[in-house]
């Protein structure tokens, strides 16, 4: 069985193949048709890092998570384990201070689908001046 795999993104293209015959053939079509350059192994890609090992292929998001971890400035806040309880019901805090709304809505939407049920206990909360 011959497979080759090519994911493109906007002007980005990554590729592989089960044959280095196969992958230098893709290689060199692709140059008769556009202007490229080959930048070595794939280590990271939109976002996504990428560890090749033997004949596996592991791929995280552990420095995406970091970022936002940062970016909200939650570096000293603790680990809570995923995903979020499911049968929380959310009320409105009436005593509760308002909250930035965009920085809110921007927190929420930055999180992945892993971690998407408590995500979206937050998303069901936007339509409120506080949380």
């Amino acid at each position: 069985m011959k497979l080759m795999v090519a994911q493109i993104y906007v002007d980005d293209i990554v590729f592989g193949g089960m044959s280095n015959q196969m992958v230098q053939h893709f290689v060199q079509q692709m140059y008769s048709e556009f202007e490229m350059s080959l930048v070595g192994e794939l280590t990271f890609f939109l976002g996504l890092q990428v560890k090749q090992m033997g004949d596996s292929i592991f791929i995280s998001q552990s420095k995406y998570a970091k970022n936002i971890v940062k970016k909200f400035g939650m570096e000293s806040s603790g680990h809570k384990r995923t995903p979020a309880a499911t049968h929380l019901k959310l009320t409105k805090d009436e005593g509760g201070i308002d909250v930035d709304q965009s920085m809110y809505r921007s927190t929420i939407g930055s999180v992945t689908p892993e971690v998407d049920e408590g995500a979206g206990s937050g998303r069901r909360c936007m339509r409120h001046d506080n949380v």
